[in-house]
């Protein structure tokens, strides 16, 4: 693969990596846990549908840490007017991307009309981006979607869909999850696992469309696979690897970045997740210790005490109190586990 040229310009912050939307777990919560973790990725919210931000109660979908950014609000929908309206809501809110989900293949979004089965409309999609942008200007509006969907498994579908986008629109920024989608006969499961990786394709996209900034997503587990990747394209996001991991993003700022801060350690972590548990269940916003303390279960992954970390933080007996305390208690647990080895850094 030739060497790619990276051409883009006057982003307003740098992608090189970030974390997945992902419905149920990237919620304000997880992402207090991930931005003390990294300082410069890029977090997502999980995808929300226009029509609850418009109609429903904005704080529950909108309402964010002032810690968080850059952070993104994906959203879901087909109606340009409602896209764009849900837009300005987010932009008041503070959010410096609006992201338009066109890859999720799930029955529930299918009957909606949006997700991965915007693909075959684009137009639509073209005036989805052009709507968000006038309503929501001073925000970063981009696209994540497949490569393909069903059947479509020639590289020029791909390129055809972004090409025709950056022609009708102002979005620059396309976030490319590396298999296709198939809207009828898997589960969104395996539609994450089943249809093949090919990243050769993200890879050519970014050679053809130089001045577009191209992030691939999909399967990366690794950082030494997202240093790989960035040879080729200007970002990497990944998923359930940080949710179930989250230290992997505890080098992103060096290895990345070129932030030479000391990153924070275990015990740091279990203080700010308690101090945070503490203020959250103080605000009266109706946030229980369980609904914390879910999103931390893989932070001790690896380190002996790891089993008796996620139990503490799950068992309903113990969680009943809402005390945030028993975040100590359980990183007491993991610390006497490796007392023989402190854990101050992550395998």
């Amino acid at each position: 693969m030739p060497d790619t040229k990276k051409t883009i310009k006057n982003k307003p912050f740098p992608r090189r990596l970030s974390v997945a939307p992902m419905l149920d777990w990237t919620d304000r919560h997880f992402r207090f846990l991930a931005r003390q973790i990294s300082r410069h990725a890029l977090l997502y919210t999980e995808m929300v549908n226009a029509g609850a931000v418009v109609y429903g109660d904005a704080d529950r979908f909108l309402l964010k840490n002032d810690c968080e950014n850059p952070v993104a609000l994906q959203l879901g929908g087909s109606d340009p007017a409602l896209l764009a309206q849900a837009a300005a809501k987010a932009a008041a809110y503070g959010y410096d991307e609006i992201n338009l989900n066109c890859g999720c293949p799930s029955p529930r979004v299918q009957k909606g009309a949006f997700g991965a089965c915007l693909m075959n409309e684009v137009p639509l999609v073209a005036d989805c981006l052009n709507a968000m942008q006038d309503a929501a200007p001073g925000c970063d509006i981009t696209v994540k979607h497949r490569i393909g969907v069903d059947r479509q498994t020639e590289y020029h579908t791909l390129a055809d869909f972004v090409g025709t986008l950056a022609g009708k629109t102002t979005c620059t920024t396309y976030i490319v999850h590396a298999r296709n989608a198939w809207l009828d006969g898997l589960s969104p499961k395996e539609n994450r696992e089943v249809p093949p990786l090919k990243y050769d394709y993200v890879y050519r996209l970014k050679h053809e469309f130089p001045a577009l900034e191209i992030i691939l997503n999909g399967g990366v587990k690794t950082n030494a696979e997202a240093a790989a990747h960035l040879e080729y394209v200007d970002g990497v996001m990944i998923g359930r690897e940080c949710y179930h991991n989250p230290m992997i993003m505890r080098d992103w700022d060096r290895l990345f970045y070129g932030d030479t801060h000391d990153p924070a350690d275990y015990a740091e972590l279990a203080g700010r997740l308690k101090d945070y548990a503490a203020a959250q269940l103080a605000s009266g916003r109706g946030s229980i210790l369980r609904h914390i303390t879910r999103h931390c279960l893989g932070l001790m992954h690896g380190l002996n005490g790891a089993r008796q970390w996620r139990r503490m933080l799950s068992e309903a007996e113990l969680l009943k109190d809402n005390d945030p305390a028993l975040i100590l208690r359980a990183w007491e647990e993991v610390e006497k586990a490796n007392a023989s080895n402190p854990p101050s850094r992550p395998d």
